[in-house]
């Protein structure tokens, strides 16, 4: 079979296609505005301002790229040394191959449960205040779940990652997205949140038997999985782990205990205090620190795994920053506002149900270059707005357009830091991951063809 190409190589070739359309796309920008959203100040583009003008073509910027995306996502990639250190030192204390050894033993006969119970509890959070970032660091934990259950890696990175994502998208309530876009598109904040509602049920209900029935034939025929080979010396080293432990000690669950604590700090500190990557950083780092010292690891054991976990992030690091260069060359380049200028004629002249699908497969193809929601948000809703005027469905429709075409994709783009470095995290191959998910990709891009009639028959307001 043919080999496929590693994931740098991907994300590498694709720097060099970006550098090579700014020789061919011809440059161009709109005039931007400063806006005051949601308590937020951001540039956005005035509508039927844009103008071409002389691109800048990249060429030696190619190999300057990474590290200049490597500046801009400096606080993901610090994130991922620093949450990697943590759980090294968590992961050597025991406690979660012990921990999970107990829960195993516990839902003995009926596994399948801890599937819809995590993944409901964190497609909520991705739709109530838009875990996304914050979900990186849990596939650390269910990934070795997953595999003591007998199902494989990924229905692992499933349970937290595609679960978040998928509340992403069919968000009722995030800030980072929808109310911003909201705010843009001069819809009132948080309105038409039934549908939403409904829309949220829907697309994690179908995930959740999806990814069930999936588990359930992994765990009958190990080898259908695409994960097999990876999984298996994976597998041996958590069941060895957990036949050396013996008994679940006091040790075990006082560092359980922290863990517990460090996923409740992040729940209220992100839901309550705006917390973000410096603060969740911190919170993970002294949770790693703390079970460290509860497990009776020796200050300079603590260095050294924290050190040994570092290591381990090294290449979800780089890959991030690779992503990252992919956007700088097309903004240095001046060719960003021209593709964004191209993506929004497409939907002026079309039926309202087909203008309806046009911005969603437009806000798709364009969250290739720009995988930040709210960045997304703050280039396209001024222009999606009026656009909706002139093609007869309402602005609420528009922004669930948006929506949609904004989260499903964000899990499988090699643009996407997030799902990159989240990948590395869990050990999944890029095209591994690809391939597995690429049918449910499919299915969503139809199921939000069809969430996006009944707004546009009904007016939706």
């Amino acid at each position: 079979m043919k080999k496929i190409p590693d994931v740098f190589v991907i994300v590498f070739t694709l720097i060099i296609l970006a550098a090579a359309a700014t020789w061919i796309v011809p440059g161009g920008a709109y005039e931007r505005v400063s806006e005051q959203v949601g308590g937020v100040t951001r540039e956005v583009p005035v509508v039927g301002s844009f103008r071409y003008e002389a691109s800048n073509p990249q060429l030696l910027e190619v190999f300057t790229a990474p590290m200049h995306g490597f500046l801009r996502l400096a606080e993901i990639v610090a994130f991922i040394f620093l949450v990697g250190g943590a759980f090294y030192i968590l992961n050597e204390t025991g406690a979660i191959a012990a921990g999970t050894n107990q829960l195993v033993r516990k839902l003995k006969g009926r596994e399948i449960l801890i599937i819809p119970i995590v993944m409901t509890f964190f497609s909520l959070f991705g739709a109530v205040f838009g875990m996304c970032e914050e979900a990186m660091p849990f596939v650390l934990i269910f990934v070795p779940l997953a595999l003591s259950l007998g199902y494989d890696s990924l229905v692992g990175i499933s349970l937290s990652f595609l679960a978040a994502g998928v509340g992403f998208a069919g968000a009722f309530l995030n800030p980072f997205t929808l109310q911003i876009a909201q705010g843009l598109a001069g819809v009132p904040l948080v309105s038409g949140w039934e549908y939403r509602i409904v829309v949220w049920v829907i697309v994690t209900a179908s995930t959740t038997a999806w990814i069930m029935i999936y588990a359930a034939r992994i765990r009958k025929e190990p080898t259908r999985s695409p994960m097999y080979e990876f999984d298996r010396k994976r597998r041996e080293e958590i069941l060895r782990q957990q036949s050396e432990l013996g008994t679940f000690t006091v040790r075990h669950m006082l560092s359980l205990i922290v863990l517990l604590a460090g996923v409740i700090g992040m729940i209220l500190g992100v839901s309550l205090f705006g917390w973000y990557i410096s603060e969740l950083s911190a919170l993970f780092l002294a949770m790693g620190i703390l079970s460290g010292i509860v497990a009776g690891q020796s200050p300079n054991t603590l260095a050294k795994n924290f050190i040994l976990g570092v290591k381990d992030m090294a290449s979800a690091a780089l890959v991030v920053a690779f992503a990252g260069g992919i956007l700088i060359v097309l903004e240095n380049g001046h060719i960003m506002d021209t593709i964004l200028h191209g993506l929004a004629t497409m939907t002026s002249n079309l039926p309202r149900i087909l203008s309806a699908d046009a911005m969603y497969v437009m806000q798709m193809a364009l969250n290739f270059f720009i995988p930040s929601g709210s960045t997304k948000a703050a280039l396209t809703m001024p222009l999606m707005g009026p656009l909706a005027d002139l093609s007869g469905i309402t602005r609420q429709t528009a922004v669930l357009a948006y929506q949609l075409g904004d989260g499903f994709t964000n899990m499988i783009i090699p643009t996407s830091g997030v799902t990159i470095g989240t990948l590395a995290m869990a050990k999944i191959p890029f095209e591994r991951w690809f391939r597995w998910h690429l049918p449910m990709q499919v299915f969503f891009f139809i199921l939000s063809l069809l969430l996006l009639i009944w707004p546009v028959l009904t007016h939706w307001q």
